[in-house]
């Protein structure tokens, strides 16, 4: 059994996952350990829903549970962002009175700031009789991933009263501020750390730094830092601030940049996409087309666009002018209705989302089909009133769609929770946690 035990430990940790998966079907015997261990082993893949289904059987079966399980199992509910099974996973843990553990309470505080309930994670970080930096950390990228940037820097200064912050803090606080749109804020901390803690600063650092000067607008300051600072520039950092320069149209910088990502990563779609949409926003088709040419000889293909909303423990999932889901019908006629209500309080839809070269008629009927719309218009048809309608997209979400958004969570009432690729919108009643600064 020791032996066995080991084996599975250590094929999981490598990250083989069907020989572990192997070695753990052939044990006689599974305790906690093994049970853990395998469930780990799916967890650290990324194999959330497989590691959810595992524990789901073993437990049924009769499998103990510690606290190395559930943190395990919290680590991959983190990253289904499901909040049903995740207060599902809590309450079994208050039932079997387990002692307190910080790495527990750090994996729920995360768990909860993933699936949107940051009032949760406060909550249970509120609660700790002791806490890690660890923990202050989870609730600062908390804090950090829903845009709320006066709570990072008052966390922030709480925390240096208590703990000793590392070089996580600093990262997740610089996030913080950049998201938060605390500009002047961010670059103050990010001085002084230059100037009292220089040691620490690695090119993530840099890289937060970057991003805030790119979502501000100051590109040309961010293209200068990159330029100037001690480390050699990723493709995420010029990544980074290539995007920004679709946010703000700035042809002379991102063509600078972009070159930079092909010449390092000529198989990356993504670049290709951003310069074109850059190119199609100041309304340079030519320029578009030649790009589009270019992805084309290169064989490069870009990542589809889709969202997804999970009801009744049903993942339901949509992409850009769906045509196969089997209620696309009531779909359509439903987003049609909700157009007219929220045209009807003022909504402006934004053209310039929509990067081809069309009339404004075909451009509206484009947005209408946009898969983050078509999940909300779902989740607005099969959720009562009163339940959060959570909405999660893979790239990130436009700004006509974000407006659709506002509009519906004031028209019909409702809390929206929108989790895209790099972080968490809330909605109520017209406005968002992001102050329209993403």
């Amino acid at each position: 059994m020791f032996v066995g035990s080991s084996l599975l430990d250590m094929y999981a940790k490598a990250g083989n996952i069907q020989e572990a998966r192997r070695v753990f079907d052939m044990l006689p015997e599974r305790d906690t350990v093994s049970c853990t261990a395998i469930i780990s082993g799916y967890a650290q893949l990324g194999l959330d829903d497989e590691a959810l289904d595992l524990f789901r059987q073993l437990y049924s079966a009769g499998m103990q549970c510690n606290y190395v399980t559930f943190t395990t199992l919290l680590t991959s509910l983190s990253g289904l962002a499901s909040l049903d099974y995740g207060k599902q996973v809590h309450g079994l843990i208050l039932r079997k009175e387990l002692p307190f553990f910080v790495v527990l309470q750090n994996s729920l505080i995360d768990m909860y700031s993933k699936c949107g309930k940051l009032l949760y994670s406060r909550r249970v970080f509120d609660h700790m009789p002791q806490r890690s930096t660890i923990s202050w950390n989870a609730m600062l990228m908390g804090y950090g991933r829903h845009g709320i940037g006066h709570e990072v820097v008052q966390l922030f200064r709480t925390m240096t009263e208590e703990v000793k912050p590392d070089s996580v803090t600093l990262l997740a606080v610089l996030s913080g501020c950049s998201h938060g749109g605390l500009v002047d804020e961010g670059l103050d901390i990010f001085d002084l750390i230059v100037k009292e803690q220089n040691a620490v600063l690695s090119i993530g650092h840099y890289g937060c730094v970057i991003d805030l000067l790119g979502r501000s607008g100051r590109l040309q300051k961010a293209l200068d830092l990159i330029q100037d600072m001690p480390f050699e520039p990723t493709p995420a950092i010029w990544g980074s601030l290539l995007g920004a320069c679709r946010v703000h149209v700035n042809v002379s910088v991102g063509e600078v940049v972009a070159q930079k990502l092909l010449d390092m990563e000529p198989g990356n779609a993504g670049n290709y996409v951003i310069l074109s949409n850059i190119y199609a926003a100041a309304g340079m088709w030519k320029d578009v087309f030649r790009v589009r040419n270019l992805m084309l000889e290169k064989t490069v293909t870009k990542e589809p666009g889709q969202s997804w909303i999970i009801l009744d423990k049903v993942i339901h999932t949509f992409r850009s002018s769906d045509r196969f889901h089997p209620r696309k019908k009531d779909i359509d006629a439903k987003i049609k209705e909700i157009y007219v209500d929220i045209k009807a309080a003022g909504f402006v839809p934004n053209l310039s989302c929509v990067l081809h070269d069309v009339d404004d008629e075909q451009k509206e009927r484009m947005l209408l089909g946009h898969s983050e719309k078509l999940a909300v218009t779902f989740g607005l048809m099969n959720t009562p009133p009163g339940l959060t309608i959570r909405v999660m997209k893979n790239l990130r979400i436009c700004v006509d769609c974000h407006n659709f958004a506002k509009f519906v969570s004031k028209i019909y009432g409702r809390e929206i929770s929108l989790r895209d690729k790099n972080r968490f919108h809330l909605l109520t009643d017209g406005a968002c946690t992001c102050g329209d600064y993403w």
